[in-house]
């Protein structure tokens, strides 16, 4: 019955990844604008994200009739890199981290320059997903790279959402939060978006290149003071943010040309309903607890966890068998002496630890673009047989769950949920089956 378990949630959670591939939905979305891609006489691909590769290869076999009249440079993760016919794929980080690089930076500047080479009938293609914002680097003069990569840290090292670090990179950036729209100079920008991130906010999604910015300099001094950051965060930084609350240096632009068009072709929660419906198909009851869920994750996990009790307890809200689905992207704010680990193999063992031998109960999170954390694993797929397991092995998972050290506890007991790079990115998918 577990592996039977198991096996059905790897089904569930793969279900929903293959929703989220972008070859189909980069294809219908070129097919509903074919008219105007037609009548441009060059089409400048632009762009940057953990998709950015198989967008790009898209691009080309839906265009394959007109390639001679395409060129552009997309920033991807190193080993996404591929050769294009006419696309070229930037590495613009190593993988497993997500921090920027020099060469993140270059490719940047690139797509800057070739935004503002329009002529008036060219058009242009943007492929946005999740991870751009750390593969489109371009500080802003006066601001270094080694900078940027500081406060991001910080941020990331106190819990800030994704909104929040967004809020302060847009303010440091030459290229986001609408800038590479506003440096385009054809005829029209269409900015194809596969969404990482709650809500599908457009101007958060790798923090908004191509949309308005409704944040400004002095929301991103807030986000410092609220983490106490602003005497860590780098002089120089603190100095640009403060210029510009003062007003002496442009905002990011608050409305763009209607010649821009920003269109979500893949989200959250198309995969999640592409889960249910793959768990209805199991045979399972579905409670859909939605693509909202956010905050630390091991609260997250508590919760979770809850509702398993309850539902092998006094089937309530929902009777075995049921699949309890969510989505969304938590936190993990680290400890002192943090191991290593991701959101998701963390969920794992909390939600794990917190059943304890709850039997008929298999539990299953991943990032949909494959990686959870600075590790070679997407998340981690857990049951009872795991504690068992982790036992005979003298494994503390409590302890591992203080210093966020869950990645070697799934090694060492062969439950890491190992997938390689999916080509996409829509946040995480959590997939918990509760059997009869």
């Amino acid at each position: 019955m577990i592996d039977n378990l198991r096996q059905d949630a790897r089904r569930i959670w793969d279900a929903a990844v293959d929703a989220a591939r972008p070859e189909p939905l980069v294809r219908q979305a070129l097919a509903e604008r074919s008219a105007e891609l037609r009548a441009a006489p060059r089409i400048i691909v632009l762009g940057a994200g953990k998709a950015g590769a198989a967008m790009a290869e898209a691009v080309e076999n839906a265009l394959h009739d007109r390639l001679e009249r395409i060129e552009g440079i997309v920033n991807v993760p190193a080993d996404a890199v591929k050769p294009l016919k006419k696309i070229r794929l930037n590495p613009a980080r190593p993988p497993a981290t997500n921090f920027p690089t020099a060469d993140g930076v270059r490719g940047a500047e690139e797509m800057l320059r070739r935004a503002r080479s329009a002529g008036p009938d060219d058009v242009a293609l943007c492929l946005i997903s999740g991870g751009g914002s750390a593969l489109l680097p371009a500080p802003v003069s006066g601001v270094s790279l080694d900078d940027k990569l500081a406060v991001t840290r910080l941020l990331h090292q106190c819990g800030a959402t994704i909104n929040e670090m967004n809020a302060v990179r847009k303010h440091l950036s030459a290229i986001k939060g609408g800038r590479l729209a506003q440096a385009f100079t054809g005829k029209s920008m269409i900015s194809l978006i596969i969404s990482d991130v709650v809500g599908d906010p457009l101007d958060v999604i790798a923090s908004g290149p191509t949309t308005p910015d409704p944040s400004t300099f002095a929301d991103a001094l807030a986000i410092l003071d609220r983490y106490q950051l602003r005497t860590q965060a780098p002089l120089a930084i603190i100095a640009h943010l403060q210029e510009g609350a003062r007003g002496r240096i442009a905002e990011t632009p608050k409305t763009l040309p209607n010649q821009v068009q920003n269109v979500v072709i893949g989200s959250n929660a198309l995969a999640i309903k592409e889960a249910e419906r793959c768990a209805k198909e199991l045979g399972y009851d579905v409670l859909n607890l939605g693509s909202f869920i956010e905050g630390e994750t091991r609260q997250v996990a508590i919760m979770h966890a809850g509702i398993v009790r309850s539902i092998r307890a006094h089937g309530v809200p929902i009777k075995p068998p049921v699949c309890l689905l969510s989505g969304g992207e938590t936190t993990v704010t680290l400890s002192p002496n943090a191991g290593k680990g991701g959101r998701n193999q963390e969920f794992v063992l909390a939600t794990l630890l917190k059943l304890g031998l709850t039997s008929k109960v298999a539990i299953l999170s991943g990032g949909t673009d494959g990686e959870d954390g600075p590790t070679d694993a997407a998340g981690a797929s857990a049951d009872v047989e795991t504690l068992q397991r982790a036992v005979a092995l003298g494994l503390d998972g409590w302890d591992h769950l203080r210093r966020n050290d869950a990645y070697p506890f799934f090694k060492a007991t062969g439950d890491l949920l190992v997938t390689g790079l999916t080509q996409t990115n829509v946040m995480d998918v959590r997939v918990i089956l509760v059997a009869t």
